[in-house]
């Protein structure tokens, strides 16, 4: 587990992003070449509901189908891939610690983790990075620290051997998604990322090219689906299909408009709580704008909504902003489609691999 700064300073195999969702399992496959990162292959599958809830695998045989069979049509060759974790079994946490080595750290941090994390340390995985926040002659540094609980990244890396496929990185959504955005764009702007999929929102402070926090909410797009679902009596597959604009409102619209601000003033509320801790340590440091992705960020009216509610400016994120493409191979107005919701899952696709 652990970020990871891409160092594009010689071509390399990279892995193949794998992003498990709760809603739909989503590959994407890039290659280096001389002008940079090429699209190879990327696709998305929907798992049928409730296959993983909270980050932890429910139905492994049905998230292992929908793997292989997107896999197979993709024409997916190579086996090794970068997967991402988070929900309740993950914990990230920034921790300050006196300036040390390398060796120095691990050791310190296998000792006296304990404190700092709320599982049994047996049942955990550790990993942790040092931020060299550290200035002249200060002797203390930030390091961000990350528990995963064994249990659950064995049921996944289980799952997913199952199906030929070989998890060679194991990383947390929000620095998957950290990735991603500086594989495109310059860290002179601090920025915060949030990620809205099916169940969860993930934000992610970045500030002088450091994650200050990275936080996982459990809310996300579903919970709009349900509550349609739930106030007009109809399918879930219908009540997706209103909430995407796919089938005309009509005189559902006021009931409807109700239903969206009130989910969406929920997520507001969450992005202010973070950022309000973001300004409180560090009020001499602003916010550029605020990065959207995930398939929850196509919802209308969403960045004009959480621009107006926090005075920050508003981008949808395109993590293939500075990829090439084969067009005759990828549909460019399905990629444009598709692109915020693969943000995860193109920072996954970013990270080099042993050849």
């Amino acid at each position: 587990m652990g970020r990871f700064n891409l160092p594009f300073l010689k071509k390399q195999k990279l892995s193949i992003g794998l992003d498990i969702g709760s809603h739909a399992v989503k590959i994407c496959e890039m290659s280096e070449t001389d002008s940079g990162l090429k699209i190879v292959s990327l696709g998305s599958s929907v798992m049928p509901p409730d296959s993983v809830r909270d980050g932890v695998l429910q139905e492994p045989a049905a998230v292992a189908k929908a793997i292989s069979s997107l896999v197979r049509n993709l024409g997916v060759k190579g086996k090794k891939i970068a997967i991402s974790i988070s929900g309740y079994s993950v914990i990230v946490k920034k921790i300050n610690l006196a300036v040390m080595t390398q060796a120095e750290m691990e050791s310190h941090i296998q000792s006296e983790a304990e404190q700092y994390i709320p599982f049994d340390i047996e049942d955990v995985y550790l990993d942790f990075q040092d931020l060299k926040t550290n200035t002249g002659d200060e002797n203390r540094t930030d390091v961000m620290l990350v528990a995963a609980k064994k249990e659950v990244v064995d049921e996944y890396l289980t799952m997913l051997d199952s199906v030929g496929l070989k998890t060679v990185i194991v990383d947390v959504d929000a620095f998957a998604l950290e990735n991603a955005y500086e594989a495109n764009f310059s860290l002179d702007e601090n920025v915060t990322l949030i990620d809205i999929g099916a169940s969860k929102m993930n934000i992610n402070v970045i500030s002088s090219g450091t994650s200050i926090l990275a936080r996982d909410v459990v809310l996300g797009s579903r919970q709009i689906t349900e509550q349609i679902q739930s106030a007009f009596d109809m399918s879930y597959e219908d009540a997706e299909a209103l909430k995407i604009g796919q089938v005309e409102p009509g005189d559902r619209q006021e009931r409807l408009e109700e239903i969206f601000v009130s989910a969406c003033t929920q997520w507001s509320t969450e992005i202010k709580r973070a950022l309000d801790f973001y300004f409180s340590n560090y009020p001499n440091q602003s916010i550029a704008k605020l990065i959207l992705s995930g398939g929850g960020a196509r919802i209308n009216g969403l960045s004009r909504f959480f621009q107006q509610e926090t005075g920050i400016a508003v981008e949808i994120f395109n993590p293939f902003s500075k990829a090439s493409i084969d067009s005759s191979a990828i549909d460019p107005d399905y990629l444009a489609h598709i692109a915020p919701e693969m943000a995860i899952c193109a920072g996954l696709a970013t990270r080099p691999v042993a050849l």
